[in-house]
């Protein structure tokens, strides 16, 4: 019989919170790693994605908190994550539990002003859950101090390494205390990411967790082979046949211009990338999480970003750089024991890569013909409807990034006023 929460150590307030959502199981690698993080250790935990690794840290965090509330401008946590949608979910996520024992989580990226998080800091925030770039903007600011965080969590190593945020980091972690305790989490523990682990964890307790069998059998995957000009209505017919389908392309101009094909063919499509707003960002995601668009589009920066449960399929319109793109876009379906698919469209000229990408992810059967009948049906929420002339999107905020977590060297110039002290209007030249 497997352990329940009680049994892992998890305080009985924070068990009936969990409860509450249903959640009475822990997942494997919340089984192994919560007993290490209540007991203050440094942990490096390494699991598929969608495997529970956000309640694996969650739960410790919340238990370990001091009782005081936490002094202005200084968190008792820091998680860090490399994208803004990453960010707001793993906030949501701890809210849940900190509520319970009053404190305050708080999440600090770009693509909005400063003035909320400026506030937030100002009253006091117990777990700030931060993208490295806005985090290092307001502390040149002077409006955080990290001199007072007792837990730090990395969050997506991997992914802040691939995106080169991984020197951001490391100044962030030298602003800490060498007494605090420091999480990893990651779905590799390779190469940038040990480098992290030797330098800023002491002895640390390693769970690294394969994908089971029972896992891999929840996900079927397809390649078929089909020409660039079929691709969109392939897709199309595949969220119609599946249901809630994530499109992952290359670049943000071809998210935009497959997301106005899917609606001319009639299934509601949003997109989402790095061109635009937050704010569209999260009314595209919130669309699709609530089901009123049947297809979310979107390019890489969402590959890590997004938990949505009741994810059908995948399709790779364009196919990912390499294997590990593929796992990490394909992992946005079969989460936590559900079923999916994943197809992967390949035309002519992709048919020597898609074949590399397969010897590299150890996949069998080749590329073949499309075959929708092969297809579990679930398609009840996105019914094809008569076509109906493509919206023209709304326009993108020029200067957004895929991610707010960008380098120092990718930060936009602009800075948030310093505090205790009004910054000059700058005079226009003449």
């Amino acid at each position: 019989m497997p352990p329940s929460f009680a049994d892992l150590g998890v305080p009985s307030d924070l068990v009936a919170a969990l409860a509450r959502r249903s959640i009475t199981e822990p997942f494997p690698i919340q089984a192994v790693a919560i007993p290490d993080a209540l007991a203050g250790r440094d942990l490096c935990g390494k699991a598929p994605t969608g495997s529970g690794k956000t309640l694996a840290f969650g739960v410790a965090v919340v238990a370990r908190l001091d009782k005081a509330p936490a002094k202005p401008r200084q968190p008792q946590v820091l998680v860090l994550t490399p994208t803004r949608e990453l960010c707001s979910q793993v906030a949501s996520e701890l809210a849940t539990l900190a509520n319970v024992r009053g404190k305050r989580v708080a999440t600090f990226y770009g693509g909005v002003g400063y003035d909320r998080q400026i506030k937030a800091l100002t009253r006091g925030v117990d777990i700030a859950v931060a993208c490295p770039g806005r985090l290092a903007d307001l502390i040149e600011g002077r409006h955080i101090r990290l001199d007072a965080v007792q837990i730090v969590v990395v969050d997506e190593a991997d992914r802040m390494s691939d995106m080169g945020f991984l020197p951001d980091v490391r100044r962030l972690l030298d602003q800490t205390p060498d007494t605090r305790q420091t999480l990893l989490f990651s779905a590799t523990l390779d190469g940038a990411v040990d480098v992290l682990v030797r330098r800023y964890q002491r002895h640390p307790v390693r769970h690294e967790l394969v994908g089971s069998a029972e896992e891999d059998a929840n996900t079927e995957h397809y390649f078929w082979r089909v020409e660039s000009t079929d691709r969109a209505e392939m897709t199309a017919q595949i969220a119609v046949v599946s249901g809630p389908t994530i499109v992952f392309c290359r670049t943000r101009h071809s998210a935009d211009r497959t997301a106005r094909q899917l609606i001319a063919r009639g299934v509601r499509a949003v997109a989402i990338h790095g061109d635009r707003s937050q704010a569209q960002r999260e009314r595209a995601l919130s669309s699709f999480a609530a089901g009123h668009a049947g297809a979310l589009v979107a390019t890489d920066v969402a590959a890590r970003g997004i938990h949505v449960d009741g994810v059908a399929a995948v399709v790779h319109f364009d196919p990912p750089a390499d294997a590990k793109d593929y796992v990490h876009r394909s992992g946005r379906t079969a989460r936590a024991g559900a079923t999916g698919i994943v197809v992967s469209l390949v035309t002519p000229d992709k048919t020597k890569a898609v074949k590399q990408l397969q010897r590299d992810l150890g996949v069998q059967g080749g590329i073949v013909g499309p075959d929708l009948s092969s297809l579990p049906t679930g398609g009840t929420d996105v019914s094809r409807r008569q076509p109906r002339p493509a919206r023209t999107p709304v326009p993108a905020a020029r200067g957004d990034v895929a991610s707010s977590g960008r380098s120092a060297a990718q930060r936009r110039r602009r800075r948030p006023p310093v505090h205790g002290r009004k910054r000059q209007p700058q005079r226009r030249a003449s």
